[in-house]
């Protein structure tokens, strides 16, 4: 059992002290060679307190006792309104030490310049080591990627674990946030919780992979958070997913990502085109007709379908899959052909944005001959109170000149150009009638998910004056308001 300082007649002389002075830094030095853990829990024993090593990022690394952690992190954020607790800076994190009002300052100020030194020693020597792991891991990425889940799962001693999580991270300085994430996570091959973590640096971007039993606590995506928020990262999220589909995971991540802005940094691909409206159709005719439109359509083909709606481009939808825009482009040529629709038409986009997002989409033939199309919605579908309600709610609030351009822009492919043609407007003018669009629906018109969902709206919505032709001009250039 550890010995505690004593004060008063028993350390009496220098000789004393001196020998005290030593026994303390021969106490930490011992517990620093086991772990940063016992280190910091020595550290609380010689105080007769609590310590903490707090990080901005994880939060508190260690704590001793528990119940000390959210106190150490607020004094470490806050240390003005702590004024009885003693901080240093160690390895990356803060000390936070609360002595026992008994203890000597000074005795205080040595424990934590002591312990504060050690670690700053353990962070050096997990520094160098932390190249040689951090090649390891985006090895094992790679090879997780390329389906070897059995040797990946095999050298993580991971056997056990059965899904995936996947967050693909982009942002103008990966390599600072790479080093920032690995320290907040800790990764380590032979895991904890039940759950282990790979973060590499892949082909440019920052990878994070966690392997679980199916769900995960939240841990890794609390910190993937701070991290995008702290660095500007922008991140998709793909998961839990069977680790067999882990390509399938790694697609749908990068294709989520270009859904995620400043104000969302972190878009999980579940949550990127119009699921909330699919939950309000009525499900008899919705399903009815989604598996009749995707009937000719492998798993495979519906997949790279999904990607290139929620990328917006074949070159982006490639970079996703890992393939050429070439190959991407002659696949969805095929897949066109196969459909019998145009794949560039916005109104084909939303309604098969809205096949894909069906609850039920089996791979068998449905049980009608006559296959639908994908440009006809089944009667009624967007005529319930639901959908309307939905409809009004995003694009209810514009004004009858935002709605007609915004409109004609999307039937033109998000192109400026042509729609100002179109409505006989000057493209600066159009670009600031669609920035106020932007901000009065609060939606990103970069995401093609996002111009999907608001044509779905704006045809739920569909007004007799909604043509340019029909509306009064004012100075012969721009409409006026109504």
């Amino acid at each position: 059992m550890s010995t505690t300082y004593t004060t008063g007649s028993d350390a009496a002389g220098p000789g004393d002290s001196r020998t005290v002075r030593e026994a303390m830094a021969d106490r930490l030095l011992r517990a620093a060679t086991r772990s940063g853990a016992q280190l910091v829990s020595e550290a609380a024993v010689l105080v007769q307190g609590a310590a903490v090593l707090a990080d901005p990022i994880a939060g508190a690394v260690y704590s001793t006792p528990a119940t000390a952690a959210a106190d150490g992190i607020h004094a470490a954020a806050h240390p003005q309104d702590h004024p009885h607790h003693v901080q240093r800076p160690a390895a990356g994190a803060v000390l936070v030490l609360h002595p026992a009002p008994t203890m000597p300052a000074e005795h205080v100020g040595l424990v934590a310049t002591t312990t504060a030194a050690l670690l700053e020693v353990r962070g050096q020597r997990a520094a160098e080591l932390r190249a040689e792991q951090m090649r390891l891991h985006a090895t094992l990425l790679r090879l997780l990627l390329a389906g070897h889940t059995t040797s990946v799962t095999n050298t993580m001693s991971a056997g056990g674990l059965t899904h995936v999580t996947l967050y693909r991270l982009t942002g103008p300085d990966v390599p600072t946030a790479h080093q920032v994430l690995w320290r907040a996570v800790r990764p380590s091959l032979a895991g904890h919780g039940g759950a282990c973590a790979l973060i590499g640096e892949v082909d440019g971007e920052l990878l994070v992979a966690e392997l679980h039993h199916g769900s995960d606590d939240g841990r890794v995506l609390r910190l993937v958070s701070r991290v995008s928020e702290r660095h500007g990262l922008l991140a998709g999220l793909a998961g839990p997913l069977p680790l067999a589909e882990v390509p399938t995971a790694h697609a749908d991540a990068a294709a989520a990502r270009h859904s995620a802005t400043s104000a969302h940094r972190i878009v999980p691909a579940d949550a990127v085109g119009t699921p909330q409206l699919a939950r309000l159709l009525p499900p008899g005719p919705y399903t009815a007709w989604a598996r009749s439109v995707l009937s000719p359509l492998t798993p495979e083909h519906r997949h790279l379908l999904l990607v290139r709606l929620r990328t917006g481009s074949a070159p982006r939808a490639a970079t996703a899959l890992g393939l050429s825009p070439g190959t991407v482009r002659t696949r969805l040529r095929g897949l066109a052909a196969l459909l019998g629709a145009d794949l560039d038409d916005i109104t084909v986009q939303a309604h098969l944005l809205l096949a894909l997002r069906a609850p039920t989409r089996g791979d068998g033939r449905p049980e009608s001959e006559v296959q639908a199309r994908l440009e006809t919605l089944p009667g009624g579908i967007l005529d319930t109170d639901a959908a309307r309600t939905w409809a009004v709610g995003l694009v209810g609030g514009l004004e009858p000149h935002l709605r007609i351009a915004l409109a004609c822009w999307l039937r033109h492919h998000a192109r400026t150009a042509p729609a100002a043609t179109e409505l006989h407007v000057h493209r600066t003018t159009l670009t600031t009638w669609l920035t106020r669009c932007a901000e009065r629906l609060g939606q990103n018109l970069a995401d093609a998910a996002v111009r999907a969902e608001l044509h779905l709206a704006l045809e739920a919505t569909a007004k007799d004056g909604d043509d340019p032709r029909a509306l009064p001009r004012r100075g012969g250039r721009t409409y006026r308001r109504l």
